[in-house]
């Protein structure tokens, strides 16, 4: 996830996805380098090697532009699409093969529920990805009013 406050920079972006661990080997790698704070406190195990995912969540305008998405494409990392109740950008743009959604509210962020016309449109969307071959995660993030998981169970119900 981005911070608000940050832009797009192309060169800033495209080393730091560059260096993202594409596998849970790689991770693991990295992850050994911790500092001794963590130590005897940190799990650094896996049981085999595992191809790994990212997706990017963007705060800010500035990433709303087909540079961004050709950095995110060349790295295979998801653009998130992200409803944040119009306070950050909604980029759709497919950047790779799956899609990454994080539903935070669509009227009031982090807190609103979402009706049964608005599910029925997220549902009819993600049968448009998975049609198309993408996998697809949802993820609700509006649970200040404990929404997310009825919300989730709703929108699985409209999925199956």
């Amino acid at each position: 996830q981005v911070p608000e406050r940050m832009p797009f920079d192309p060169e800033v972006l495209d080393r730091f996805l560059g260096s993202l661990p594409r596998t849970t080997a790689e991770a693991l790698a990295l992850a050994e380098q911790h500092d001794d704070k963590v130590d005897g406190r940190a799990y650094v195990q896996i049981d085999r090697s595992r191809p790994m995912r990212h997706a990017l969540e963007v705060r800010n305008y500035s990433f709303a532009t087909d540079e961004a998405y050709e950095v995110l494409r060349r790295h295979r990392v998801a653009m998130v699409l992200a409803d944040t109740a119009g306070r950050w950008p909604m980029l759709r743009e497919s950047t790779t093969d799956f899609r990454y959604v994080r539903l935070h509210g669509s009227q009031e962020l982090y807190s609103s529920g979402y009706s049964d016309g608005e599910l029925d449109s997220w549902a009819a969307e993600i049968r448009q990805w998975l049609a198309a071959g993408q996998d697809v995660y949802v993820y609700f993030d509006n649970d200040a009013q404990v929404h997310a998981p009825f919300d989730a169970i709703e929108l699985a119900k409209r999925l199956c």
